[in-house]
């Protein structure tokens, strides 16, 4: 099933990298079975084998670490669902990214990253590969293309961008940035876990390598972590595979990998209905004088809407508003809702929503959220795919309680 040029998305979510009667599917498995051993027999002694010449494909397995059916099956449908040729999967999208980063830089290398990123991942290049191992970095609004080309150094070794992001739901110009980054041969790889495959692929648009949090909307229902990368560069792709087996080690277990390959079937009809529910909730938050602002790409007040149109195929399931008033405020409304459940992550098929301030982006100092736009009454939600109307009503609940609360407070006769 190597052939995915003309296969469309849904087939390839389905189907890629299982065969009931190939690799590790002997009993004609129509579901890639969750191989658990750690260590495979071999036929023989073979005293000229290499570990890096054992070919999964052909069916050869040495070691879980290096390799192993359910993952490699997994592997291969990642890549497919981002055309590319080489998939990895990771533990997290953590070790994603940060064995993606590792295999682009060195001590006195130059990184280039968008200002706006998962709280996560700055703090990474900042304790990790910033002070730990001597790379500079500086961030840019990479709305600004004239921003980032200013950043780029002859030293600049990789320039790391989301689209969008998190939790702004910024774009940048990834076709664009590309040709930047090349212009000065740094890796440029995009953390493409808000969009999705199904609605955008960046290696089409000159990105070198794509991350993904599978957690996410690949695996779509909140039972597993995992992560992923994919690329069509050989040599990255070489060296990507040596620091996933042999110099990290953090390659996603079977089990995981069985889960996000069971999640990933269902792909295209659950990222229509999070997109459908998101512009719905999105133009509903609009209309309520209690929010002062909505930052989604498929509405057309945003400002990178445009953009939004020519490089992906939808707008995807998350959003985030901004609510008038103070923390307070939006503590009341959160601890209103009943359908929309107060969690961190995104991507799941049930409704998210979490306040970055105090969740998700809470280790950044209060100064750098600000500049990032990030206030205290910024929410973000993951939009799920239960019924729209039920979604709706809950937001109303939230609205109410911040209603009563108002009645409630005596006026300031000051």
């Amino acid at each position: 099933m190597d052939d995915h040029t003309e296969k469309t998305l849904d087939t390839l979510a389905v189907s890629e990298g299982e065969d009931p009667f190939g690799t590790g599917s002997e009993a004609g498995d129509v579901v890639s079975p969750i191989h658990l051993a750690s260590t495979f027999a071999l036929p023989g002694l073979d005293t000229e084998m290499r570990l890096e010449d054992v070919n999964p494909d052909a069916g050869e397995f040495v070691y879980s670490r290096l390799s192993n059916p359910t993952r490699h099956a997994l592997e291969k449908r990642i890549a497919a669902l981002e055309g590319g040729e080489h998939g990895a999967a990771f533990a997290s999208g953590t070790a994603a990214i940060f064995t993606t980063l590792l295999a682009c830089v060195e001590p006195g290398d130059h990184v280039v990253a968008f200002e706006d990123l998962y709280a996560g991942t700055r703090r990474m290049l900042d304790r990790v590969f910033s002070a730990r191992l001597g790379v500079d970095v500086t961030y840019v609004d990479a709305t600004d293309l004239d921003a980032v080309a200013a950043a780029l150094r002859e030293e600049t070794a990789a320039v790391w961008m989301e689209s969008p992001t998190n939790p702004k739901l910024a774009l940048c110009d990834i076709a664009a940035i590309a040709e930047l980054a090349a212009g000065v041969d740094a890796t440029f790889g995009v953390d493409n876990t808000f969009a999705s495959p199904y609605f955008q692929r960046p290696l089409e648009l000159g990105a070198d390598v794509v991350v993904h949090s599978t957690t996410k909307y690949l695996n779509g229902h909140s039972d597993a972590v995992a992560g992923a990368v994919v690329t069509d560069d050989d040599a990255f792709a070489e060296e990507l595979r040596f620091l996933q087996q042999v110099g990290v080690g953090a390659m996603s277990p079977p089990f995981d990998s069985y889960l996000v390959m069971r999640g990933i079937k269902t792909l295209g009809p659950r990222m229509r209905q999070h997109e459908e529910n998101a512009l719905a909730v999105a133009r509903f938050l609009e209309s309520r004088p209690e929010v002062t602002a909505v930052h989604y790409p498929g509405l057309e007040s945003h400002p990178d809407h445009e953009l939004a149109c020519e490089q992906m195929s939808g707008f995807g399931g998350i959003l985030s508003f901004e609510l008038d008033g103070e923390i307070d405020d939006a503590k009341r409304f959160l601890e209103a809702l009943t359908e929309f459940t107060l969690a961190v992550s995104v991507g799941g098929v049930e409704s998210l929503i979490e306040l970055p301030a105090g969740m998700t982006h809470e280790p950044l100092p209060r100064a750098e959220r600000e500049a990032l736009g990030i206030s205290d009454t910024l929410i973000r939600v993951s939009v799920g795919i239960e019924g729209i109307d039920d979604l709706l009503a809950d937001l109303e609940r939230g609205f109410d309680a911040l209603s009563r609360e108002a009645a409630s407070t005596p006026a300031n006769d000051d």
